[in-house]
């Protein structure tokens, strides 16, 4: 079923794009540049994808100059064809616009306070002194608990819970399952037991940030756990109490980051990776998947830690030997040294 369309140069002048092609027909939605039909968008930003090109069906590919005489359809020229395509492929994505008001099987404490633009779902729980401002949209089945600020724009997908102390700027969008300001991992020993260490922080989280489904996010000690502005989180993600993450970062998957690790604008975690606590990573840093991070990192640049996968012969043979390196080490720096 086709819902919204769109001219070719209607989009070419909304996103500042060069139009080169028969302009024809409209476009109802997009593909992928192998799969693409007539009336689809496609983009090409990976070179790995240009062999696709010169037999794609799309109604319009996005891509850079110098693969547009290569493309036998229209064609819309890009800095950055992935950026235009997102931004391209946003217009399809219809969301329908939730009804102001609370649902009548939400319970709302009195002392919080829900704005009349906001619109409250089915099973949601407000505690008391929280917040919910102008146009917020909490789906069903979420738990903010005491001490909450959910603000302006906020989108809160479905059994999100906030648990205690959680602001959240404006226009934040948070996906089912994730936990926001539960406690930290405080723990002292005390003669021979653990005990507790109170957990009197919060959690703050700045406007335009994004925390995927079933990721955690514990508040701090003493002081918040804080996200700054524009921070991305994929799912299943780990944040410790206390750690800061600087605005724009954005992080994949299963990512665990312990407890008053500092982390830099800009930065890009791969999936899998790991960081000890206290340290600090500077900006513009990019760890790649899977590495464990141990050390403070003060130089921007790419950073990776492990073994490449091999075939599992290698990879034991390899392993019989590591427990011999700090002894080939010794050995080797007793060797003469050569000459010039």
């Amino acid at each position: 079923m086709i819902g919204r369309s769109f001219e070719l140069p209607e989009l070419a002048e909304r996103f500042g794009l060069e139009l080169k092609g028969s302009a024809t027909a409209p476009v109802f939605g997009v593909a992928t540049i192998e799969r693409a039909a007539s009336g689809q968008v496609a983009f090409l930003a990976n070179p790995s994808y240009r062999k696709h090109l010169p037999e794609t069906r799309a109604g319009v590919v996005i891509l850079r100059e110098e693969d547009a005489a290569s493309c036998p359809v229209p064609c819309l020229i890009a800095r950055d064809p992935y950026v235009a395509f997102a931004k391209i492929a946003a217009l399809f994505d219809a969301v329908p616009e939730p009804s102001p008001g609370i649902h009548a099987s939400a319970v709302v404490a009195a002392s919080a306070r829900v704005a009349a633009s906001a619109a409250v779902g089915p099973l949601v729980s407000i505690g008391d002194r929280s917040v919910v401002e102008d146009g917020a949209v909490i789906g069903p089945g979420c738990v903010i608990g005491e001490d909450c600020t959910v603000g302006a724009g906020c989108e809160l997908i479905a059994r999100v819970t906030l648990v205690t102390r959680v602001r959240l700027g404006r226009r934040v969008r948070v996906h089912p399952g994730a936990v926001l300001g539960a406690e930290g991992f405080g723990l002292a020993m005390d003669a021979g037991h653990w005990i507790k260490v109170p957990q009197l922080g919060g959690v703050l989280i700045g406007d335009d940030c994004e925390i995927g489904a079933n990721t955690t996010i514990d508040r701090g000690a003493i002081e918040d756990t804080v996200l700054e502005e524009d921070v991305r989180l994929d799912n299943q993600i780990q944040i410790g109490h206390n750690v800061r993450i600087g605005a724009h970062t954005a992080m994949a998957g299963c990512v665990a980051i312990a407890g008053s690790t500092r982390i830099g604008r800009y930065c890009l975690i791969g999936g899998g990776a790991g960081m000890v606590g206290h340290i600090e990573i500077c900006d513009k840093v990019l760890i790649t998947a899977m590495s464990l991070v141990t050390h403070s990192i003060s130089e921007p640049g790419e950073y990776s830690s492990g073994t490449p996968i091999q075939s599992s012969r290698d990879w034991r043979r390899n392993a019989a030997r590591f427990k011999h390196l700090d002894e080939l080490a010794r050995k080797i720096a007793t060797l003469p040294q050569a000459k010039d």
